[in-house]
Formats: C-alpha cells, structure tokens, sequence
C-alpha cells in the first residue's frame, strides 16, 4: 500500500502550506522530493532560515557560538547550546543556509567533546550518556557540518556500544573505560538502573545511521548490528525495553512530539530503524499500525508531547493537530510504504 493511501485527509497539502516556511520547506524536501537545485526548494529553504523556528533559535545565540550560558551548553534545559543544536538539526537547518550555525558546531566540540571522543555535560569524560552522545552526533551531520574530532566521537559511541577495548567503570586506571553515567555495553546507563536504555539507545542508532554505509567502518557495522538487534529484542510498539526503576516502560513512548530531545517516542525507534534499511522489516508492522492509527479524520497527527515554555521557539499546542508531529508520520510511513 502507497503511503498516500494510509491517509485519511489531505494532511500533505496542509503541510505545504506557505504561511509556515518551516514545515513547508521540509514538506517539499522530504515529501516531494523536489531536487536540491529547484528554484521552489531553494526558496522555501531560504523563507525557512528568515522565518519562523529557525531564525528564532539563531537570533538568540551569542555572537561567540553559544545559547544562555558558555561552555559545554547542557544547561540549563532545555534553552542552552545542546538543545538549541538539536532544535535547528530537526527544524531543517543547515550550515550552508548560515554561518552562524558553523560557528555554533565549532564551539560546541571546542567546549564539549573530551579527548576520548566522549561528547559531554560537564567537559570531563564522566559527564557522556548515549542519549547526549547519539543526539549530538547526529545532529551535528543533519545540520551539515563536518569536522574531524567527529572521527573520534563516532568512534567511542560505537565503541561503547560492542563494548569492545574498554574497560569497565572500577577499572579507573584504564586509559579507556566507561563511566557511572555511560556504565556498559549495549546502552547501559546509570541512570537506568545500569540496565540498556532505548532512549540512549535510538539516539545513537539514529546517529550511526547518518554516515554513509561505504564510510562506516567494521567497528561501526558491528554496533549498528548489535544495536539494531536490540531494539528488535521486543515488538517496538509495546517498547517493553528494561525500564530500569520502573515496572513498565514510561508512557511517554507512546506521546509523539516535537522537538525530541531525549525522551523517545515510537516513531523515533521506526525512524531510526528506517534510516538503516529496516523500513519494509516485517518487525515494525505493529509500530507502524500503531502511529497510523493516531491520525484524525483529516489525516493529522496531534502534538501529544511537547516543552512549550521550556525551550526555543512554539511548536504548537498541546493535543491538537501539529504540521511538525505531522511530518515526522508521514516520513515514516513514506519510508515504509
């Protein structure tokens, strides 16, 4: 079944819609598939940077690079540097669009990425978790920048992941180990009760899934095989991954939102595994079930999640029909149709 036939109302026509350019922009990229050299998507992309979410993200960041306070931008939540770089990744913004953004990325690395390849809250190696670390990592190539220390960052997140050559947390003379917060292979956290965090875990996939399948190296494939094995280790629409201090997984799976900062929903376990090559698995049939059935009878999908007051930019409100929850579905069910 085509992608089209899974909607129930003109949602795409909505989404295209020029009195908002952001979506729009990415409507026409994405839905469409207008080439890069289209004179509409040019110009849409262009509207996109002046206009709306993204130039009010960018208005508000320093002249030296960073959001609210300086150094490795974590907090505070969710209106510093590493939530700002965030937003702009899944808004559609990109360097090539505005230097402001390249100058932003350099700070963020300058202040944030320890030695180790460890992206981190507290500039010591200790202060990394997947979630912050796959968040990052992708954004930072979504926003189209490119630097070699990512080389190194790639490198460590998938190295935490397979485990492989490092050494465990009370191993502290170890010149490489994992840490309280980042604790073990296969998404280990702290702050799930040492237990894999999905979470974490989708975030790094998602980030993984970015570089070029003839530039992953061996490492690389073998955590996006353990990591992909993983998140198929349940059905994804039940999310029944190790809650950690919980009896059952959080209900906020099952919330689709926008922006996505490190709480995950479904969708964005369908996303990530699409961005694999995982769109037609037969293992995501019930996921993908369960976000179609969430459209109205107009075929939009509603903000059910959302950080209205906590972060950059209104997104929209609370359990009504959202153009940006909207695009993320029909992606999804794009990739997958």
């Amino acid at each position: 079944m085509s992608w089209q036939m899974q909607l129930k109302g003109a949602s795409v026509a909505w989404l295209l819609e020029k009195d908002d350019p952001g979506v729009r922009y990415l409507a026409l990229r994405d839905l469409m598939e207008l080439s890069a050299d289209d004179r509409e998507l040019r110009a849409a992309r262009k509207a996109a940077h002046q206009q709306g979410p993204i130039a009010a993200v960018l208005a508000a960041m320093d002249k030296a690079g960073f959001w609210v306070e300086p150094g490795p931008g974590y907090n505070p939540k969710y209106q510093s540097t590493v939530w700002a770089l965030i937003a702009l990744a899944q808004l559609g913004a990109s360097i090539e669009a505005d230097k402001r953004i390249a100058l932003a990325c350099a700070y963020f690395l300058d202040h944030a990425l320890a030695a180790g390849g460890q992206i981190t809250a507290s500039g010591a190696p200790s202060g990394t978790a997947d979630c912050l670390q796959g968040n990052l990592c992708w954004a930072l190539l979504e926003l189209g920048y490119e630097d070699p220390r990512l080389v190194t960052a790639f490198e460590w997140m998938a190295r935490t992941v397979t485990g492989e050559g490092l050494a465990p947390v009370a191993d502290k003379r170890a010149a490489v180990r994992y840490y309280a917060g980042k604790c073990g292979p296969l998404f280990a956290c702290g702050s799930n009760n040492k237990l894999p965090c999905a979470w974490g875990g989708v975030k790094v996939m998602l980030a993984l899934s970015k570089v070029p399948s003839t530039q992953r190296t061996p490492l690389m494939k073998r955590a996006i095989k353990q990591g992909t094995a993983f998140l198929f280790s349940v059905d994804p629409a039940t999310a029944a991954y190790p809650a950690g201090f919980s009896s059952k997984p959080s209900q906020s799976w099952w919330k689709l939102g926008f922006p996505v900062f490190y709480v995950t929903d479904v969708l964005q376990i369908i996303e990530a595994l699409v961005a694999l090559g995982y769109g037609r698995d037969p293992r995501l049939a019930k996921a993908l079930a369960l976000v179609r059935d969430k459209q109205d009878d107009q075929g939009r999908w509603l903000l059910e999640y959302d950080y209205t007051g906590k972060t950059w930019g209104d997104f929209g409100r609370k359990k009504q029909p959202n153009k940006w929850v909207t695009l993320r579905a029909l992606r999804a069910l794009k990739a997958t149709g």
